[in-house]
């Protein structure tokens, strides 16, 4: 049976090209994965990274939901510590409000960035990241019905009730997920470590809301296909370049791919790289037909999130309509 597959972009800048050009791929893409039939395109938010552009999630956001037609376009996601809900409400509530049910509203409780960026985001040096939950209370109420609010409310966002989803690469996420009634997402693609726990324990602790009577569970993770086992694992080097980068402090843009990673790292950084990138659904149609049913069947998701990291953007899209072929085609 088909499986509904999405994208996640963090909107890499590759190496020779510009911001400007970064945004312009993002674009390429969704319209691209628009055209396959992919259910959603979430674009991540990160800051104080020179290798990806998606600090200002909001505005790339409303500029792919007018770049595109039917596609549902959200945030993977916005880091809620970073942002007042009712700022977060008003502004997806105007985006609900210029493009009706296309919009998605991700949320993390990480501020996506060190710790000394967060604080000039927040201009505060408090940890505002344990008042998470009741953050997460308060955006539901700013867009729900009338009858709801309180004295302070969101102008746009009253009604809108843009679709909330949990973000999350540990237990506790699962728990916050489970007790509100929303749909999780969980961030295999670079925390492989607890999916198996989270899991287990979002659907065991599902409570039903008026959002999600039973529970529903995304699992993103890398991909990258090709037509040989051997292309696909060349092609994923520049991912693991950048994760290498991550490791040492050192984010470069997105490289060109390499024949080989000897030379480049060290025994201990392979081990990191390899631990970070785990949760890959990599090689041919055939090899990630097999990896993508075994996927199914231990974590049982209602949906795959891709996130791909691809040097070369026509291979990066034929990869991903590689990936729709064999969701479409998955037992």
């Amino acid at each position: 049976m088909a499986i509904p597959v999405s994208v996640l972009n963090l909107v890499p800048r590759r190496a020779g090209d510009s911001t400007a050009e970064a945004i312009d791929n993002m674009v390429r893409l969704a319209q691209a994965t628009e055209t396959m039939g992919y259910q959603r395109y979430w674009i991540a938010e990160h800051h104080n990274m020179p290798s990806v552009v998606s600090s200002a999630t909001q505005i790339l956001i409303g500029h792919t939901l007018a770049h595109t037609h039917n596609l549902r376009v959200g945030s993977g996601g916005v880091m809620l510590p970073n942002h007042s809900p009712l700022m977060v409400a008003e502004q997806y509530g105007t985006l609900a409000t210029m493009y009706p049910n296309r919009v998605d509203l991700g949320l993390g409780r990480a501020p996506g960035t060190d710790q000394m960026t967060a604080a000039a985001l927040r201009r505060q040096a408090r940890d505002v990241s344990l008042s998470f939950p009741d953050d997460v209370r308060q955006l539901q109420r700013y867009l729900s019905a009338t009858d709801k609010q309180g004295f302070v409310k969101a102008y746009p966002g009253i009604g809108t009730q843009v679709p909330l989803y949990i973000l999350g690469s540990s237990t506790e996420s699962a728990y916050l997920a489970a007790e509100l009634g929303l749909p999780y997402v969980f961030a295999a693609h670079f925390a492989p470590r607890f999916l198996d726990e989270a899991a287990a324990i979002y659907r065991q602790q599902f409570k039903p809301s008026t959002q999600c009577l039973e529970p529903y569970f995304i699992l993103c993770v890398n991909v990258v296909m090709a037509a040989t086992d051997e292309e696909a694992a060349f092609l994923q080097t520049s991912h693991w370049q950048s994760v290498l980068g991550l490791a040492r402090n050192d984010r470069q843009p997105l490289q060109p791919p390499v024949e080989r990673m000897d030379g480049l790292w060290q025994a201990d950084e392979q081990a990191f790289v390899r631990g970070f990138t785990a949760c890959t659904l990599r090689g041919s149609e055939n090899t990630v037909t097999a990896a993508l049913s075994e996927y199914r069947r231990s974590y049982q998701p209602n949906e795959i999130m891709a996130v791909t990291y691809v040097y070369d953007m026509d291979k990066e899209i034929e990869s991903y309509r590689l990936f729709k072929a064999v969701a479409d085609q998955a037992a």
